[in-house]
């Protein structure tokens, strides 16, 4: 990979100055102006290049000095106009060596603007115009297309859409195992971002599965068929099971088989880190005690220390941290502009690391800075945090938060308590289970907005009863939503508000409505909420319903938090997964026993009481409210204290 390019985002509209007579003359001032550190370049002269250019081509120029022009400015001005119309007007006479040479360039500069694109928004048009001009050139390159397809994941509704196009087309161009695993973990992750058609990721699913199982049974008998660069992008690889079936029993193992896969060929990889870190880390065991370092260094590593609900969560620990007693470090490897971020830079100082997406830069700066506990809060989410975790830069290293534990063997310990995993999860799980003493997470609570609806708005008569489900696409299971209709059917006047973040609107609709009609309920109790612009206001919004009717076999976690707050009864389904039973931990450390079901039956009957019974409804707002000032879960400086005694336990156990 070339080095970062400067990066320049003005936008300034170009004026032509002077006029030269010949190409020969501008491009004798283009080169100049690109050699100039630093880049500066006069108002126009590129547009005048891009006129002239046709000429210039037929005077016979380089083609080859033409290339180096264009790649100094991606390099230097990848967010002006003309530098589009330079490279669009230059392709057609590009040799396929040159193209070559100028897609490298294109991937280097890609990387850089797409890791400051969510802070700044004229960065993520440019992202997007770098994507398209890859896709022309390397159309048939999966790695080339990987990258592009989690950005249009990320993106608009229709940036979302076309995902499921390129995926399916990853898929039919992928030969090797791994990239065929990666192409079918990415196409059914856009179909169920989507929300689309549910048979269909079903199906997907099982392929997915089948393709798993091939693979280990092939790299069984051949481990080293594959090159060790394809085989790390396993690391994160089956989170999408927690969405289809509650079956840790049988998942977890083969995520642990995965996971060690993908661990052992990174290790391969970058063998030099690893064998420093290892060396380093022993060394500093055999002396970790309170008599050698009174104060532990604690990393906390996320792609997600900003508006997000990792952010949103992990705010109160690090809000709390007694910093007398312990050294915080944070690293994260996505800068952002929002409140949560910047509050975190203020609070940190120097100690709050902005690095970039890159597994080993980020495993030296953990390891340069004597980390000795390192806490991941992503997991399966990502490829980086669970790249670092691989790695081993840290003597003691943790998961918290985050998809449930990744399963690599440098892992050591998992967060839970004594409700988010069942008592014998210890048999399944490769990390050692560290069980806090209430709950595995805690807040003190959640900002709201005045909110911006009213039942009148959407046609909702006052005295009705309103259910609400609130979450991703990823999480509406068909069998789940089926149920929900049926509570909808089996309570007279009584309305389903449905909203599902960075889903396909129109595809949210189409499976509800068909579900509907086939469960014999009026489409007219069926409302669909858009997004809104803040999680403050959307939490304000919520307060219009009577009852969350939560998902399974993936509960709601942080919109469970936000309902328990807002004093709003929940009707949870509890599984044997973590992802099945954060709805579980969270009511029962708020002392809310009512809406937790074993089973469909007590999922419906729990629904269809809590729909009609208005007293119990209003028991349920009480003892939530009252809560408030008693819970653990709405305690977070009491729970700050109990993952850094957690965290003393592990450190002298080392």
């Amino acid at each position: 990979m070339t080095s970062d390019p400067t990066i320049s985002l003005d936008f300034a509209h170009l004026e032509p100055q002077n006029l030269p007579s010949t190409g020969e003359d501008l491009l004798h001032r283009l080169r100049s102006a690109l050699a100039t550190e630093p880049f500066e370049m006069e108002a126009g002269l590129l547009r005048q290049v891009n006129d002239r250019l046709e000429q210039i081509l037929t005077l016979g120029f380089s083609l080859e000095d033409l290339l180096q022009i264009g790649q100094k400015l991606l390099q230097a001005a990848p967010g002006q106009e003309a530098t589009w119309k330079f490279l669009e007007l230059c392709l057609p006479h590009w040799s396929e060596a040159q193209l070559s040479a100028l897609l490298r360039q294109l991937l280097a500069v890609t990387e850089v603007i797409a890791h400051h694109a969510s802070s700044h928004p004229a960065a993520q048009k440019i992202v997007s115009r770098l994507d398209r001009l890859s896709l022309q050139l390397a159309a048939d390159d999966v790695r080339v297309l990987f990258p592009i397809l989690y950005r249009l994941q990320q993106g608009s509704r229709s940036d979302r859409l076309e995902s499921v196009a390129l995926a399916e087309r990853c898929l039919h161009l992928s030969t090797q195992w791994s990239d065929r695993i990666t192409a079918t973990n990415i196409l059914l992750l856009s179909w169920l971002q989507n929300g689309g058609n549910w048979q269909r990721a079903a199906e997907i699913y099982q392929d997915y599965k089948a393709l798993l199982r091939s693979f280990l049974q092939a790299y069984e008998a051949h481990p080293k068929a594959e090159n060790l660069e394809s085989l790390t992008q396993l690391l994160p690889v089956g989170a999408l099971s927690f969405y289809f079936e509650d079956d840790p029993q049988n998942n977890r193992p083969f995520r642990h088989q995965i996971a060690q896969i993908g661990q052992v060929h990174l290790q391969a990889e970058l063998s030099q880190n690893v064998e420093r870190y290892r060396a380093a880390n022993q060394a500093r065991s055999s002396l970790l005690s309170p008599s050698r370092r009174k104060v532990p260094r604690i990393g906390y590593l996320s792609e997600c220390l900003q508006q997000h609900s990792v952010g949103w969560l992990a705010r109160w620990l690090l809000k709390y941290h007694d910093r007398d007693r312990f050294e915080i470090h944070l690293y994260s490897p996505r800068p952002s502009n929002d409140r949560i971020q910047n509050q975190l830079r203020l609070d940190y100082g120097d100690r709050f690391h902005d690095l970039p997406a890159s597994i080993a830069t980020i495993a030296d700066k953990i390891y340069d800075d004597q980390i000795d506990i390192l806490v991941e809060l992503d997991s399966l989410t990502c490829l980086g945090g669970c790249g670092v975790m691989a790695l081993k830069p840290a003597p003691i290293q943790v998961h918290w938060l985050g998809y449930d534990a990744s399963g690599i063997p440098g892992v050591d310990y998992f967060i839970v308590d004594p409700y988010v995993v069942p008592e014998d999860a210890q048999d399944y799980y490769s990390e050692t289970l560290w069980r806090m003493p209430h709950s595995y997470i805690a807040v003190d609570g959640f900002e709201t907005h005045p909110p911006s609806l009213r039942r009148d708005q959407l046609d909702i008569p006052a005295d009705a009863i309103v259910y609400l489900s609130s979450q991703t696409g990823l999480k509406r299971n068909l069998d789940n939503a089926r149920l929900q209709m049926q509570v909808i059917k089996a309570v007279p006047q009584s309305y389903f508000l449905i909203k599902s973040f960075q889903a396909n609107p129109e595809y949210v609709e189409s499976f509800f409505r068909e579900l509907a009609e086939s469960e014999g309920v009026s489409r007219d109790r069926l409302r669909f909420l858009p997004d809104v612009t803040s999680e403050t206001l959307h939490r304000a919004n919520m307060a219009i319903a009577d009852v969350v009717l939560d998902t399974y076999p993936y509960n709601g976690a942080t919109t469970t938090l936000e309902a328990l707050w807002l004093g709003l009864p929940i009707v949870t389904r509890v599984g044997q997964q973590f992802a099945a039973r954060n709805s579980y931990t969270m009511m029962m450390n708020a002392g809310i026993p009512e809406g937790i079901s074993w089973n469909d039956a007590e999922y419906l009957e729990w629904g269809i009481r809590l729909g009609t019974d208005a007293d119990l409804r209003q028991d349920i707002a009480y003892r939530l409210n009252r809560s408030r000032h008693t819970s653990p879960l709405w305690n977070g400086q009491q729970f700050a204290r109990d993952m850094e005694s957690a965290y003393q336990q592990m450190w002298e156990k080392c």
